[in-house]
C-alpha cells in the first residue's frame, strides 16, 4: 500500500520501502515454497520496532513463482541493465528524512526493480539504509549501487540477514532499534562471505 505520511509527525519521517518475492526460494542448497518472502518477514520485524511508513514495491510484471524461471529473468535484466516497471510507484518521498530500502540479494545485487525505484525518487539530503536477505553475499553491491543511484543521499550502515534464518535474527533488529528507535546503527552478522551467488532469496 502506498504510504500517506502526515506532516509534522515522527512517524512520517522514515519510509520503509521493500521488494519481496514469495514462491519457490533457495533454501540451504535446495528449494522451499514460501507464502511470504523472506524480505517481507524482515521488513515486518523492522516496522514493529520503529515508527515508519511502509511501501511494498510491486512488479507490474510479477516475477515467476518458479525459482529457476526467476533466476533466468534476473540474469537477463541484469545483463540489460533493465528497469522493470513498478505497479505502484510513489509520487514522492519528499516528506521523509530516512529511507530503508529492503530487498533480497539476487546474483550479488538487489533485483533490478530496486533500481527502478531509486531512479524514480529524489534522495537528496536523505539517509538511506539497505536491509537485505541473502544466501552467501551479505549486502552484495547494494551500498555501492545505492551510492550511485541515490545521488545526494547519505548511505548508512545496512542490515544483511541470511534468508533461511530471518526468524532467528530478531535480536539483530531489536538491539539497535531499541537503543535509538532509528535504523542508523543496524548491526551486521559476525561473518559474511562476499561470494558471487546464483542462489536467490525472496
Amino acid at each position: 500500500m502506498t504510504p500517506t505520511p502526515t506532516e509534522g509527525t515522527t512517524a512520517s519521517r522514515t519510509l520503509l520501502a521493500f521488494y519481496s518475492r514469495p514462491g519457490e526460494n533457495y533454501y540451504y542448497g535446495g528449494r522451499k515454497d514460501l507464502q511470504v518472502g523472506n524480505t517481507e518477514v524482515l521488513a515486518r520485524m523492522i516496522s514493529e520496532l520503529i515508527d515508519c511508513d511502509e511501501h511494498r514495491i510491486e512488479a507490474a510484471d510479477p516475477y515467476p513463482a518458479s525459482y529457476d524461471a526467476t533466476v533466468r529473468r534476473n540474469v537477463e535484466e541484469q545483463d540489460a541493465d533493465a528497469r522493470p516497471a513498478i505497479a505502484n510507484p510513489l509520487a514522492s518521498i519528499e516528506l521523509y528524512d530516512v529511507v530503508l530500502l529492503g530487498s533480497p540479494i539476487w546474483n550479488v545485487r538487489a533485483p533490478m526493480i530496486m533500481s527502478t525505484f531509486t531512479d524514480s525518487c529524489d534522495f537528496t539530503g536523505k539517509s538511506v539504509h539497505p536491509f537485505v536477505t541473502y544466501a552467501v553475499s551479505g549486502l552484495g553491491s547494494t551500498v555501492r549501487d545505492y551510492a550511485t543511484s541515490c545521488p545526494g543521499a547519505r548511505i548508512g550502515e545496512g542490515l544483511p540477514v541470511r534468508g533461511e534464518e530471518v526468524p532467528q535474527h530478531r535480536a539483530d533488529v531489536e538491539s539497535p532499534a531499541a537503543r535509538s528507535r532509528t535504523p542508523h546503527r543496524m548491526r551486521k552478522p559476525a561473518t559474511r562471505r562476499a561470494l558471487r551467488e546464483k542462489e536467490q532469496h525472496g
